[in-house]
């Protein structure tokens, strides 16, 4: 058990070297209107697309992913998040909320995070959710958002209402597992107050361009 961790610390220290220095993003606080709500953004299926075009009657689920991240694809022990988008769109759908998967890795469109990779990663992994380039990283910038994977959920106002991980599970140490959006997005509904509407969020840093 000891070794599967220490290879996994040492995943996340690879996985964590930022082209921007990281003191230098602010990431959007909860109670903030997202940024950038008419940029309209490459997706897989050539379409152009705004947040607000993907956005439903109860709101945006955005996550910055990728193609080369294990905490997206898997890698060690940790199977990766990407297994669960598909599930986690068909949740936020089933509440009418929408969900868009947005590629920043700016530094990396030549080493696997090209549209054309893309589009192979979208089609391969039978993506339910659209798949947007996000040219200079400027929704990222603008978001604050840090890693691969970086959830934010807006409501229906496109206000930031949880911001963070998935959940638990990339971390081997945690014996009970915590949804953390899944939660978030059934109290949103409910219209209960958020139990936990920021946690830190865990994956590669963004490859930007300096």
């Amino acid at each position: 058990m000891k070794i599967y961790l220490f290879i996994f610390m040492a995943l996340i220290v690879s996985c964590s070297l930022f082209f921007t220095s990281e003191n230098e993003i602010e990431t959007l606080a909860i109670g903030e209107h997202a940024p950038l709500v008419d940029n309209k953004m490459n997706s897989t299926l050539g379409q152009k697309l705004s947040l607000l075009d993907m956005k439903k009657e109860n709101g945006l689920l955005v996550i910055f992913s990728c193609n080369t991240c294990p905490f997206v694809v898997g890698g060690g022990k940790f199977e990766g998040w990407e297994k669960d988008y598909n599930t986690i769109s068909e949740m936020v759908k089933a509440n009418n909320i929408g969900m868009v998967l947005i590629n920043s890795n700016e530094a990396k469109r030549k080493a696997g995070d090209s549209m054309k990779d893309m589009q192979a990663r979208a089609k391969d992994q039978g993506y339910v959710m659209n798949y947007v380039l996000d040219k200079n990283h400027k929704l990222a910038d603008a978001f604050g958002a840090r890693t691969t994977p970086h959830v934010f959920l807006f409501d229906s106002t496109m206000t930031l209402i949880y911001t963070g991980s998935i959940d638990n599970t990339w971390n081997p140490a945690e014996t009970e597992k915590k949804t953390y959006l899944e939660n978030a997005v059934l109290e949103y509904i409910s219209k209960q107050p958020l139990t936990t509407p920021t946690t830190a969020p865990k994956g590669c840093s963004i490859k930007r361009k300096s």
